[in-house]
């Protein structure tokens, strides 16, 4: 069934955003503010950079406690992927929240009709599946089959992958001093190919993917036990800064591992369920993943993750103690059912890939205007803006990364900041006039920063 009209389709651009404060955050932002970190710690760089309280949010708009609305560049962090409070979503929670809250494991007709879902929507043989609440939780177990399924007990994966905050997801991505000394023993972090940063080259200056596969090759033989379970990798990194890998990547690396008995094993938290216009971004190579994770968008708000295992290797979930308590509740199921069902009835997937090509070109006229854009990058409604000091040498631009993000905040864009990278994940029903006013906010914040820094 298609929206209604007065969600997100006659959306008056042109009114947004709207700040009505004569500062933000406002006064009522700034008291829940200070009486939230009094007790909570630990917040995230979005809300350390800009400590707005927020109060509703509608379609791809959000409105703080002071009255304010924003343009969504967010997603709640990749979370809200066809907008906030899509009616489809919110009714099929609330019903189920009326019916049936939790039974554990047990089959349920909601989490019945989301398993055929699934087997239904993925296009490859995936037709092992656990459901849990967290993207981590779900890396976790995906781990876990690997190990059963081969035998094997050591991963690789990539700098700068981002796979969880629990143990082992932790020793998948970027370490820090906080974590501890060093990585979980068996976990190992290779380059993979930037296109705008690549360590191996051509001849002719081209990034050279068999040059990283050949590093793999050797890395395997020379600095792990050689009994390597699977590379897992997202498909396109978020945290990192929306990394698109180049397009032989995958193809390639998926002979690489099967070559050495290694299952490749696709971390999709961030990328699956429409945000880049596929149900699952492997689809964009052509590339089977043997293990799959999918959250954040599947839920579009709900705290719903899964994991998927081809059928050749399905018959090691049960050997992992898979089960969970809040995994597979009605309600969860009821959310990450009308969410798919949602992208197929309102045709988003093509919308997503649409909106992303014309945002992408949007920031590429930017980048040609502004010196410190660096790179502009992404695939759908997951793209990225890389700020440098100079652009032969590509330095990271932190300090102004930090002012653009601040600045367009203040003009009523809601987003996400990476250092010097600055990340977006618009909602997949966002229209194109929408998305023009937020790069609009951000080009004027540019502008504004250029020449405070010098640069005008």
């Amino acid at each position: 069934m298609p929206l209604p009209a007065d969600y997100w389709a006659n959306v008056d651009a042109e009114a947004l955003p709207h700040i009505v404060t004569e500062a933000i955050p406002g006064p009522r932002s700034e008291e829940l503010n200070r009486r939230g970190t009094a007790h909570m710690i630990g917040y995230s760089s979005q809300v350390r950079l800009f400590p707005v309280a927020f109060e509703r949010g509608h379609g791809v708009t959000l409105t703080d406690v002071d009255g304010n609305t924003y343009i969504d560049f967010s997603s709640g962090i990749y979370v809200t992927t066809l907008g906030h409070c899509h009616p489809k979503v919110s009714e099929a929670v609330a019903s189920a929240a009326q019916t049936l809250m939790n039974c554990h494991d047990f089959n349920t007709p909601i989490k019945v009709e989301l398993l055929e879902k699934l087997a239904e929507v993925q296009p490859w043989d995936l037709g092992g599946i656990q459901l849990y609440d967290s993207g981590t939780t779900a890396v976790e177990a995906g781990l876990r089959v690997c190990r059963a399924a081969t035998g094997n007990h050591e991963f690789i994966s990539c700098y700068m992958d981002f796979h969880g905050k629990t143990g082992h997801g932790v020793s998948l991505g970027r370490m820090k001093a906080v974590n501890g000394p060093g990585r979980t023993q068996g976990f190992y972090l290779v380059p993979r190919p930037d296109p705008y940063r690549p360590i191996f080259t051509t001849s002719g200056g081209e990034i050279d993917t068999g040059a990283y596969l050949d590093f793999y090759a050797e890395f395997i033989d020379k600095a792990t036990t050689g009994q390597v379970a699977a590379f897992v990798l997202e498909p396109v990194q978020g945290w990192a800064g929306s990394i698109v890998p180049p397009d032989d990547f995958f193809p390639r690396l998926r002979e690489f591992c099967d070559e050495r008995g290694i299952l490749l094993m696709a971390d999709e938290v961030l990328t699956g369920m429409g945000r880049t216009g596929k149900h699952f971004c492997m689809e964009h190579w052509d590339t089977a993943p043997d293990v799959v994770t999918i959250g954040k968008g599947f839920g579009n708000g709900f705290p719903v993750t899964a994991m998927m295992v081809s059928d050749r290797y399905k018959e090691s979930i049960a050997t992992i103690s898979a089960s969970t308590s809040y995994g597979g509740n009605p309600m969860a199921c009821a959310a990450a059912l009308a969410s798919i069902e949602a992208i197929e009835a309102e045709g988003l997937l093509d919308h997503a890939l649409e909106l992303g090509e014309f945002m992408l070109e949007q920031m590429r006229a930017i980048r040609a205007r502004h010196q410190i854009v660096g790179d502009v990058r992404g695939i759908g409604c997951l793209l990225g803006i890389e700020l440098v000091k100079d652009r032969e040498t590509k330095e990271p631009f932190e300090e102004a990364g930090r002012l653009v993000y601040r600045r367009a905040f203040e003009k009523g864009l809601a987003w996400v900041p990476a250092w010097h990278i600055l990340r977006m994940s618009p909602p997949i029903v966002m229209h194109q006039e929408v998305a023009a006013k937020g790069l609009a906010i951000i080009e004027e914040a540019i502008d504004e920063v250029e020449s405070e820094l010098g640069y005008a």
